[in-house]
């Protein structure tokens, strides 16, 4: 039962590097830890205490680079707060990818506030924005992958004991 619920959290976790109201990396070092919970598979701490730290770290990263990005593009503090704003927004707004259109719309009205007559930086901070968020999502399946893959891997090696 533990095999199948890890397995379950690690898809979620898959999906959930592109869809921000699920913690992907979070999901997937669940699920990985799960595994370790069976009396087939040994504990193995420094797996668990590396993947651990990629999740922490990678959680955090994925609040910052977007943030970040509006800031390299030439954004303010309003535009950091609206990408912020923006992809709270977006996750809840009833059209399709509002996580990926909110951050942008976000950082675009929120340099318009800071500055309404500059239209072309306010559009270059959005895109800023855009980009760090795109590269978090992309950052954040990776790891997932990897999990993905290092919990197979521990599966197959424990094939015999498991099933």
């Amino acid at each position: 039962m533990l095999v199948i619920i890890g397995f379950v959290l690690m898809i979620l976790g898959v999906f959930g590097s592109f869809m921000p109201v699920l913690p992907g990396p979070s999901l997937s070092w669940i699920g990985l830890a799960l595994l370790y919970f069976t009396s087939a598979v040994p504990v193995n701490y420094w797996i668990l205490g590396i993947t651990f730290l990629i999740t922490v770290v990678i959680s955090i990263l994925d609040y910052v680079i977007p943030a970040k990005g509006t800031k390299k593009f030439g954004g303010s503090s309003y535009g950091i707060w609206g990408t912020n704003i923006g992809l709270i927004v977006g996750i809840f707004a009833p059209i399709p990818f509002g996580f990926i259109i909110g951050p942008f719309l976000g950082a675009f009205i929120g340099e318009l506030l800071y500055d309404y007559k500059d239209h072309r930086r306010a559009l270059k901070a959005a895109t800023g924005s855009f980009m760090g968020f795109l590269a978090s999502s992309f950052m954040k399946f990776v790891i997932c992958m990897m999990f993905l893959g290092l919990f197979l891997w521990i599966v197959w090696n424990n094939k015999s004991e498991l099933f």
